[in-house]
């Protein structure tokens, strides 16, 4: 039996005041930040892509008729982001809040700070891209769930070529500082992986979340 894919189930837009307001709380944490950061050559290349990225979704909250979620996941990615901009991430120092939080922390090689980040870049940006896309992709259900996935896993890669480009030109040490690789040829791949796994998984949900809601409707 062949199962249609639900469409991404419209929202309405937040209300004017919000992303204003978590605009302002973003600028709060970029100023107390940007404060004495652990390596401002570090700190300055992770925010050339997060300071317009963050300014130009302000400048044109109106025409992107986010949901008040979309907003908020948002504001919480670029809020993860800063945290690693400010420590650099191979040295964010969560496990220590861990252990301050519930007396415990695990015990790893490297700092998987990074790894996280990445897994919400797909967790957490999918569903504001879908209902970016989901107007010009109204016609196909398909579409709509699967293009959101391309873009999160395309926007991955570029930002991994970027990364590679910016820290061939600066100075080797603020380059691998940048990177954050820690000695794993890999970091690039599993970077993507992650924000792919992601990204799957926040469409998956949302496809078996949506059929869900679907059956009991028609049973009710």
């Amino acid at each position: 039996m062949r199962v249609a894919i639900p469409a991404v189930g419209w929202r309405e837009p937040a209300a004017p005041w919000l992303p204003v307001a978590l605009g302002a709380a973003f600028a709060v944490e970029f100023a107390w930040l940007a404060w004495a950061p652990h390596d401002r050559g570090d700190w300055l290349l992770e925010n050339l892509i997060s300071g317009p990225v963050a300014l130009a979704l302000i400048l044109g909250r109106r025409r992107l008729r986010l949901s008040a979620g979309g907003w908020l996941l948002v504001f919480g990615f670029l809020a993860l982001h800063e945290i690693g901009s400010h420590y650099t991430y191979s040295r964010v120092p969560w496990t220590d809040w861990s252990r301050d939080l519930i007396g415990w922390a695990p015990a790893l090689e490297r700092n998987h700070y990074d790894r996280l980040v990445h897994l919400c870049f797909g967790l957490l940006l999918t569903r504001p891209i879908a209902e970016l896309l989901a107007p010009s992709l109204a016609r196909s259900a398909g579409l709509q769930r699967v293009v959101p996935v391309c873009v999160v896993l395309s926007l991955s890669g570029v930002y991994e070529l970027l990364e590679w480009g910016a820290a061939r030109s600066v100075d080797p040490e603020l380059g691998m500082a940048f990177v954050g690789a820690q000695g794993d040829i890999w970091d690039a791949q599993k970077d993507m992986a992650l924000a792919l796994g992601g990204s799957l998984a926040v469409t998956i949900a949302g496809i078996l979340g949506a059929l869900a809601r679907g059956r009991r409707s028609r049973s009710g």
